[in-house]
């Protein structure tokens, strides 16, 4: 059943309805929320297994014929990032039970959880350019709510900030759409590859690919283009931070990789040379940052730039190994940053605190949470076997073989500045003399600590188990560097 690729959003748009009628009832929306969040990663995953049995699937809506009707498409890409994305949600959505409080319960969190993953999933999964943007808009209405919730003055005051930004590039984004499509008179993302080869990209559609590069490079954070992404990022709780980390960046880095593989694939000495540039600037700039603070959200978040900084290298390869290593290393990234982000709301809550300088000693007490937590900062790091180590590893091997020598040892010497920033938070909270603590609740302590230690045995299977994965990441890679598999399947494959 070729509509069964829509499950997953369709699971996730209308629970987030219908929870809306429960709104003070607390155990209502919890219960709803996990079993409808179990229910659409089972759909994920099933869609994943039947996209890599039978190639790539789409449907297009309303009884038009392919390109006028707007189309969604599960390949190897959408469907690999749709199912991480709500299986990460499903254990923050645990993870909230002993963290985000019942007031915040009250007042439309978990509703607005569902609409950021229809939004998340639906912009992986259109074919559409300027259906993207209909769910780039979906997903910031519902983080707009999420980011303010609570109505504490800091989030209230970074909310702003967050706001001007995505109303800014939200209108830049339609700005571009429209000179994209007065060019070439199309907006299904496949036919527009078709269109822009027949013209042999002249310099209008180069100005364009800029012009998506800035849009979607905000929405990512790219350097410059990051200036917002800390203070934003660090005033919600740790739930909606590590949603947010986890996933609002990554929708922004899948659309530069889907555009910038399939449509802006003739200028790549300009286009994809500049692409690296800020990747390594972007990398650069997080390093720094990670260094810099001794707030151990902050830290994480600028780890949050160097990632994105790390994915985009890879894709401005345009070679196999580069985009290979890019997916895995983009996959890795959504599950470690959510693991990072709520083990480090575990030592908040037991520290009372977020500030390095005031922890200490909690080893002696919390023996597990720190091994636990140097496993996540080892895989943040890349290394062996841990899940960061694939990705950064094929990454490297796509710039050596393109040429990129240089910039492909910055990138192994980069992790040297990941591991030093989060072995610091392991060397400050959990060793030497013993710093401040609060009194908590073992119960409380439990509904955090489990789906925290889940995600990171996850996130262990993940490098351990590349073995396993790695079909995924081909059939993905595949669809990356050879646009015509993506174009085929959706020019004739697409049923009305």
């Amino acid at each position: 059943m070729i509509n069964f690729l829509l499950f997953p959003i369709l699971i996730t748009f209308f629970t987030g309805m219908i929870l809306i009628f429960f709104q003070k009832n607390i155990f209502m929306q919890r219960s709803i929320s996990l079993i409808s969040l179990a229910a659409a990663t089972i759909c994920a995953f099933l869609v994943m297994l039947q996209v890599q049995r039978e190639g790539i699937q789409s449907v297009t809506f309303g009884n038009w014929p392919v390109p006028y009707g707007i189309t969604m498409v599960a390949d190897g890409v959408s469907t690999l990032l749709v199912f991480t994305s709500l299986l990460l949600a499903f254990f923050l959505i645990w993870y909230s039970f002993g963290s985000i409080g019942k007031e915040r319960e009250h007042f439309f969190y978990y509703p607005g959880i569902m609409f950021i993953l229809t939004g998340v999933n639906g912009a992986f999964t259109t074919g559409d350019i300027f259906n993207m943007f209909v769910f780039f808009e979906v997903l910031l209405m519902s983080s707009y709510l999420l980011i303010v919730l609570g109505g504490e003055k800091k989030q209230l005051r970074e909310s702003i900030q967050y706001l001007l930004v995505n109303i800014i590039s939200s209108a830049l984004f339609v700005i571009t759409v429209a000179y994209l499509y007065s060019v070439v008179g199309t907006l299904s993302m496949a036919d527009i590859s078709v269109k822009i080869a027949e013209i042999n990209q002249p310099g209008i559609i180069t100005t364009i690919a800029v012009l998506f590069l800035v849009v979607f490079g905000l929405k990512a954070a790219i350097f410059p283009l990051y200036f917002w992404l800390p203070s934003s990022y660090a005033a919600p709780p740790i739930p909606v931070l590590a949603l947010f980390g986890a996933l609002l960046t990554k929708v922004g880095v899948y659309a530069i990789m889907r555009t910038y593989t399939l449509f802006f694939v003739h200028d790549i000495s300009f286009t994809h040379q500049l692409l690296l540039i800020f990747a390594v600037l972007t990398i650069i700039a997080g390093c720094i940052g990670a260094l810099a603070h001794f707030d151990v959200k902050q830290i994480i978040i600028y780890n949050i730039v160097i990632a994105v900084g790390v994915i985009l290298f890879g894709a401005a390869q345009m070679n196999f190994d580069g985009l290979e290593g890019a997916m895995f290393y983009l996959i890795h990234d959504m599950i470690i940053k959510a693991a990072l982000f709520m083990l480090v709301g575990i030592i908040i809550y037991i520290t009372g605190t977020s500030d390095l300088r005031k922890m200490g000693g909690l080893m002696k007490k919390y023996p597990s949470l720190g091994w636990f937590y140097l496993i996540a900062a080892f895989g943040l790091a890349g290394i062996p076997p841990l899940s960061g180590f694939i990705g950064k590893l094929l990454i490297v091997q796509g710039g050596f073989a393109a040429g990129n020598t240089g910039t492909s040892i910055f990138i192994l010497t980069s992790s040297l500045i990941v591991l030093l920033s989060v072995i610091r938070i392991f060397l400050y909270a959990f060793w030497g003399k013993e710093g401040q603590t609060v009194q908590i609740q073992e119960k409380t302590y439990k509904q955090l600590y489990y789906p925290t230690v889940i995600l990171v045995v996850i996130s262990i299977v993940y490098g351990v188990g590349a073995e396993w994965v790695t079909p995924f990441m081909d059939a993905a890679a595949h669809v990356l560097t050879d646009p015509s598999v993506y174009i085929e399947a959706v020019m004739k494959g697409a049923q009305p």
